[in-house]
């Protein structure tokens, strides 16, 4: 007998029809008030569960006794209970790597964008402000040769790196993260602390996962820290980031601008200070929103599930404890 499987939000055809070829599914393209008692049924029968943007908690777990794998389409997993999952038995799969050069090239276009005042400029040009040639009030700040640094030079960390220094000349400076002799040698990065990392670079970015560790990690006494001039970038989980201590030094312009892929509370309230700054450029967590990287994430994901259903190893365990 197949083993059933729940998928939520929208799959492409061809995943689809890979996750039927094995099991019995039941899609929810969309979950909505009017599908839940539906979904809650299929849960209470589900032996794996697959979608992205997922959202479980212990009462979902209690109702879904015959759960044996969840694949998540994405990297970070801080919205799951994943020491009850362990407890349970329950596999959690996420999809690294394939989405590291994508989210890098999105911090890297943060960068530009801030430091270059783009979305701000392309506003002025667009509201027809542009009616002589510019000056200094439309200046912005190079970035090649300029200091980045990056708190957390894990896959995505690095993958910046690598294109602040190859590709700008950039020194590189890092935190939070364990030596990297390989990095240090190839791209000249050097390990500090967050203080210091904060006081010489020109653009922090961030990169770190969001544990109980690194919750509200960046602070106001971060920003005071930063050059008045800096850049700083959040590609990592809003809540990594004190947001209203950003929005404070912002307008005390402790800092110079911001790029912004995520947010505390997503979608971004539309009465957040920040959506009226000019010198903050915001994206709606689209770190690894590209049609190749999210199909690439997608089957991963199928893969993921699959394998585990068949009971054999994932390649990728958030919770590697249920497997040994």
């Amino acid at each position: 007998m197949k083993k059933r499987v729940v998928a939520v939000r929208r799959l492409h055809a061809e995943h689809l029809d890979q996750l039927k070829q094995e099991c019995q599914v039941d899609y929810f393209p969309e979950l909505n008030h009017s599908n839940m008692d539906d979904f809650l049924s299929s849960m209470a029968q589900a032996h794996g569960l697959i979608g992205g943007k997922l959202a479980i908690d212990e009462g979902l777990l209690e109702r879904s006794p015959h759960l044996e794998v969840v694949a998540t389409i994405s990297v970070g997993y801080d919205n799951f209970p994943v020491e009850v999952m362990t407890q349970k038995g329950i596999a959690l799969c996420n999809t690294p790597d394939v989405l590291t050069e994508t989210t890098a090239d999105t911090g890297f276009a943060l960068i530009m964008a801030a430091s270059r005042r783009v979305a701000e400029l392309d506003r002025w040009v667009r509201e027809g402000q542009w009616r002589a040639h510019i000056g200094e009030p439309q200046f912005g700040c190079d970035v090649h040769g300029k200091t980045l640094g990056i708190i957390g030079l894990g896959r995505i960390g690095a993958a910046v790196a690598r294109r602040g220094a190859l590709g700008f000349g950039m020194p590189v400076l890092y935190s939070h993260s364990s030596p990297k002799p390989h990095l240090e040698t190839t791209l000249g990065a050097k390990r500090c602390s967050m203080d210091s990392l904060l006081e010489q670079s020109d653009v922090v970015c961030v990169t770190v996962p969001l544990t109980r560790d690194t919750y509200h990690l960046i602070g106001l006494d971060a920003f005071k820290a930063m050059k008045p001039s800096g850049i700083f970038v959040n590609i990592s989980r809003g809540a990594v980031v004190d947001e209203k201590a950003l929005i404070t030094a912002l307008q005390a312009n402790e800092i110079a601008g911001a790029g912004l892929d995520v947010f505390e509370l997503e979608p971004l309230p539309s009465d957040s200070p920040l959506m009226t700054m000019p010198q903050v450029v915001i994206l709606p967590h689209i770190g690894s929103a590209t049609h190749e990287t999210r199909a690439a994430m997608a089957q991963l994901a199928v893969d993921n599930l699959l394998t585990a259903l068949r009971g054999e190893r994932p390649a990728n365990l958030a919770n590697s404890q249920v497997w040994v």
